[in-house]
């Protein structure tokens, strides 16, 4: 949940959304999580901290504009009240999210060891004990909704495209691993935010606001953090996907801006850290004729007599060229994502198109677009 359109990965941006967390740390977590949701095996440690880098600010955003909403209210908590009404006008992600919350009765349920008949009883009924976070969702949005479409959506059973497209990508990325690696898959999936509670807390800084989230506002925050990191993880592979030059097709250079220049960069940096790759290492120097070479074919005939132990030289060396070529263009060639794929997602997620694009997202605010809601 990251300004897109403001630069959202700028210095002042990130320095002053993580000036009071930064010394806890999601992005060992994180690498998990992007290797659960279509990475590579190993991602990027550089991309990890980007990722956290703005999920870290778009939370804090988040945050800021519920403790607004929870003064309107008169409360003195952010309450899941205060985050429903942020994510009113987007169906489908208010969809996601109350389909979240009611997963999270049934597992409470389930942890306390009601039976089964209990539960279909409690869901039919409406009950307020044991359906707690569904009630609160719905009795909020039974105050709001003026048309029934809010309310339309807990009988709603659409099947979500988006996490269609994920397990369908989770079920391709499996299919090619050995039972070791799909156990540390299987173990990767299982992370999340909520899981680490108090750290996720600390990482937010709760304790330094004067409108503190309670339990259950923490609980969709947690969400939210995770669908913020699972749509730049889908927006960055098809990123990638775009940046991969395709044979016979007219528009494969017309890639951004952002991607040239950050592959410029890189390959600077390649070559300063790789002197003997054949664009840094400069031409031989080439030697003076001799007298005597000017006048007679004898210098010509003799290099040409000498030719098999130069060809010899020149492949030795070409192929020691190659091998610190491919040692130094390992991070720019691998199959994970790069910084620079995140950095293009998001900027095209906050892309302006038209002149009413500014009033078209019920999100943007000061130039900030949520991900996640």
């Amino acid at each position: 949940m990251n300004n897109t359109a403001a630069s959202p990965m700028s210095a002042a941006t990130s320095g002053s959304a993580r000036s009071t967390g930064k010394a806890i740390s999601f992005a060992a977590e994180l690498q998990s999580m992007m290797f659960s949701l279509g990475d590579a095996r190993r991602p990027l440690y550089e991309t990890a901290v980007l990722v956290e880098d703005v999920v870290h600010t778009q939370l804090i955003n988040l945050l800021q504009q519920a403790a607004e909403v929870s003064q309107l209210r008169g409360a003195r908590v952010i309450s899941p009240e205060d985050l429903l009404f942020l994510m009113r006008k987007d169906k489908k992600k208010l969809r996601r999210l109350l389909k979240y919350m009611f997963i999270r009765d049934y597992k409470s349920k389930i942890v306390k060891g009601i039976d089964e008949d209990d539960l279909l009883e409690d869901k039919l009924s409406g009950n307020s004990n044991t359906n707690k976070r569904q009630k609160i969702a719905q009795d909020f949005l039974n105050s709001i909704d003026q048309t029934g479409e809010l309310l339309a959506m807990f009988e709603d059973d659409e099947i979500d495209e988006v996490k269609q497209e994920r397990m369908e990508r989770a079920e391709r990325q499996t299919r090619s691993m050995d039972s070791a690696q799909y156990a540390e898959f299987c173990e990767s999936r299982q992370l999340s935010f909520s899981k680490k509670a108090s750290k996720f807390r600390d990482w937010l800084d709760c304790s330094s606001m004067e409108i503190k989230p309670n339990v259950v506002a923490m609980e969709i925050l947690a969400y939210l953090a995770y669908e913020t990191v699972a749509q730049l993880v889908d927006l960055a592979l098809l990123v990638r996907q775009d940046m991969i030059t395709k044979a016979g097709d007219p528009f494969s250079h017309a890639i951004s801006a952002t991607f040239i220049q950050y592959h410029n960069s890189v390959e600077g940096s390649c070559m300063k850290s790789c002197p003997d790759s054949p664009e840094n290492t400069p031409p031989p120097t080439p030697t003076a004729p001799s007298s005597g070479s000017q006048h007679s074919g004898r210098t010509t005939s003799g290099s040409l007599g000498s030719g098999s132990a130069t060809q010899d030289s020149t492949k030795t060396k070409q192929r020691k060229r190659k091998k610190s070529t491919a040692a130094c263009g390992v991070e720019a060639h691998s199959d994970a994502i790069q910084p620079c794929h995140i950095r293009e997602a998001v900027r095209r997620y906050g892309h302006k198109i038209g002149p009413l694009s500014p009033f078209t997202s019920a999100y943007r605010r000061n130039g900030m677009a949520f991900l996640a809601c």
